[in-house]
């Protein structure tokens, strides 16, 4: 190989001695070796799982699901949560958490809610009380391990410690229920363990979701493949493909253009037995999935397309997937997109609406002062909310806490109803029942900005050339419910599309990604969301190269800082597929190479210093231990881009052994 084809990487953690990169110069970055793997790519041989658990961590709610692998036909959610609302399924509990005074977990989900609800206001402003956490993985710029969250009363705690507490809890419900079903203590190495996140979340807040899982037990370092991170809207995906007719509402079938909630049955649109299907479905908590494809599928040919929609509380994710016959494997045709457009969305232009009324400073106030309050508010909203639908004429009534009401007039020294006479709100009054009453126009207008940003989203989507001739758009996740939503979406798609509404509509990801734990293989081709690579040194060319990126060493002229690409934005990547790069340490007792890993959302990057590149990661080789004699010493890095993370393996190709690599986009 000549020094012509070497490129050395540049690289300000080892500027001394620049560490050389000795690639095999045939391989290129954007036509990576092709080492496809018919096999299970994610569970080496020799592993095995008596039962697959499934956690939908979510932004509102969140649950769990399993399966036995020895009966991967039958889906198990889990038992009945105690408490819950008027007007909400509690198939989930909400994603709520309380710690006590001294930060130690004390409660999750309706439990914590209870309890904190039921605390004297002299001291719930000591107990630490989150909800909603979740989105602060996808709104944080520089996600770290050290990233804190704001609980109710104001305190900060550290996120990673919240999200191990509310793993590690619902390993002990999933434990339990398990060994109570097979009558003797289950053992946590028998549990494939599969948490969702949504697909539009960065590698960073993937990894995170993994930290936190190792923190709280789930899974140990040193057995990493204990623990798969799915992709909200694939597992949505391999769910819907299970879909038989009774499972589930066609939108282009429903004359009426109010929509319809999956969880009304629909009236009509469905027959006796189906009803008396979904009833004994939802007292039992097993679902049966045909171990075929479903009926809806057997419609679908070798090649056809659709898109899967989840609407969950923070984000929406959409997904483009193209069937690949016989076995129905699927392949990703566009990359995930979508944005926080979620349900919260509501909860804030709620927020607004009342700061309007009764002014910004008493709401920031009320909510510190009497945490416990404000969480009752926002619950009996929560439940007005569902209720919202474009037919409506009635007007919807939100009880106010009695401590709103007091806390009103010692602050403003008048009474709640004078501030809504004054705030020239016309469609909010005041019930003598001691009541908010909302007009359905006032209710409707609090959903219009965020489904006008899905409703954006998916016009965008749709003149993607990949996104023509779409047979089926899936809307899924527990905003999906919502009949504003579904007849927004009806009248985008002006019938281009059938929409489809799986039943238990927010169940669906929790169930598709129980099957995804028991094949992980089904999603065969995958889009990059960015373009990955790394800074290198090339010979500088005239012409080609600018001048200010010239660096003279030893008599050599190199260019300096061009970005030598993985993988692009948008490029397809099938599961398995590696890209090789090979690196030299610099010197003979150096024990760490470590690289700097660069992205984009451009397709085509020349240089790391361009706009819009940035440092989001550290590639890093532990080579201690594999000293040999030989004069060079070749670490040949195989990075997989085809699966929901992003994996790095390395070996020592004088000595055959393995070097110990890893990716960590965390702690940049």
């Amino acid at each position: 190989m000549t020094t012509q084809e070497e490129k050395i990487l540049t690289d300000e953690m080892a500027n001394s001695s620049p560490a050389k990169s000795v690639g095999d110069p045939g391989i290129t970055p954007l036509s990576p070796t092709h080492i496809q793997n018919d096999t299970n790519d994610q569970v080496p041989s020799g592993m095995s799982f008596m039962v697959v658990v499934a956690i939908d961590f979510g932004t509102t709610s969140s649950g769990y699901a399993y399966a036995f692998t020895k009966e991967p036909e039958c889906i198990h959610t889990m038992r009945r949560w105690e408490g819950g609302d008027p007007g909400v399924s509690n198939q989930k509990t909400p994603t709520t958490i309380l710690l006590t005074p001294d930060r130690k977990f004390h409660s999750f989900g309706y439990a914590a809610r209870d309890f904190y609800h039921d605390l004297d206001p002299s001291e719930s402003k000591h107990w630490l009380y989150l909800e909603k956490f979740k989105m602060k993985l996808h709104t944080t710029a520089n996600l770290s391990i050290n990233t804190d969250l704001q609980a109710a009363n104001g305190k900060r705690v550290k996120a990673l410690d919240i999200f191990a507490y509310a793993l590690a809890f619902f390993k002990e419900q999933a434990l339990k229920e398990l060994s109570d079903q097979t009558g003797c203590e289950f053992d946590n190495n028998d549990v494939r363990w599969v948490i969702t996140v949504p697909a539009i979340w960065k590698m960073p807040a993937k990894q995170f979701m993994r930290e936190a899982a190792y923190k709280s037990g789930l899974v140990s370092r040193d057995n990493p493949e204990q623990l798969i991170i799915a992709l909200e809207p694939e597992a949505a995906s391999i769910y819907c493909r299970k879909l038989r007719l009774h499972q589930m509402v066609d939108l282009s079938n429903q004359t009426n253009q109010n929509g319809c909630s999956p969880t009304d049955n629909v009236g009509t649109a469905m027959t006796q037995a189906a009803k008396e299907h979904v009833r004994r479905n939802r007292q039992s908590r097993t679902f049966l999935v045909e171990n075929v494809v479903g009926e809806l599928w057997s419609e679908l040919e070798e090649g056809d397309r659709y898109v899967v929609v989840d609407c969950g509380g923070g984000t929406v994710d959409l997904t483009v997937h193209q069937i690949r016959l016989p076995e129905g494997h699927l392949k990703e045709l566009y990359k995930a997109s979508g944005g926080p457009y979620g349900s919260l969305g509501i909860d804030y232009e709620f927020e607004k609406l009342l700061c309007k009324i009764f002014g910004q400073d008493f709401i920031d106030q009320f909510k510190i002062k009497r945490p416990a309050a404000w969480v009752d508010l926002m619950i009996a909203f929560e439940s007005r909310k569902r209720a919202a639908a474009p037919g409506r004429t009635n007007p919807l009534n939100i009880n106010l806490p009695f401590s709103f009401i007091d806390y009103y007039k010692k602050f403003r020294g008048h009474s709640v109803e004078h501030a809504l006479r004054k705030s020239n709100v016309d469609f909010v009054k005041w019930s003598s029942q001691g009541m908010l009453r909302m007009s359905p126009d006032a209710m409707n207008s609090l959903f219009k900005p965020t489904i006008e940003h899905i409703i954006q989203h998916l016009n965008e989507l749709f003149e993607k050339p990949e996104v023509s001739n779409i047979k089926f758009l899936f809307l899924v996740g527990g905003f999906a419910e919502s009949p504003l939503l579904q007849q927004a979406v009806q009248n985008m798609l002006q019938g281009r599309s059938r929409i489809i509404i799986p039943h238990d509509v927010g169940l669906t990801i929790l169930k598709g990604a129980v099957l995804f734990g028991l094949d992980p293989s089904i999603i065969k081709v995958r889009r990059s969301p960015l373009t990955y690579g790394v800074g290198v040194l090339n010979r500088f060319v005239e012409d080609k190269h600018p001048s200010e990126k010239l660096l003279v060493k030893d008599g050599t002229r190199w260019c300096t800082d061009v970005f030598d690409t993985f993988i692009s934005a948008d490029q397809s990547v099938a599961l398995g597929e590696l890209v090789k790069r090979s690196y030299t340490p610099a010197k003979p007792s150096q024990q760490v190479i470590v690289i700097h890993v660069y992205c984009s959302e451009k397709e085509k990057v020349g240089f790391i210093s361009e706009s819009g590149v940035k440092k989001c990661g550290t590639l890093r080789l532990d080579v201690s231990g594999t000293e040999s004699t030989a004069p060079r010493r070749e670490i040949q890095t195989h990075m997989q881009f085809g699966d929901t993370e992003i994996r790095a393996m390395a070996v020592d190709v004088s000595t055959g052994r393995t070097v110990k690599a890893s990716i960590d986009f965390l702690s940049h």
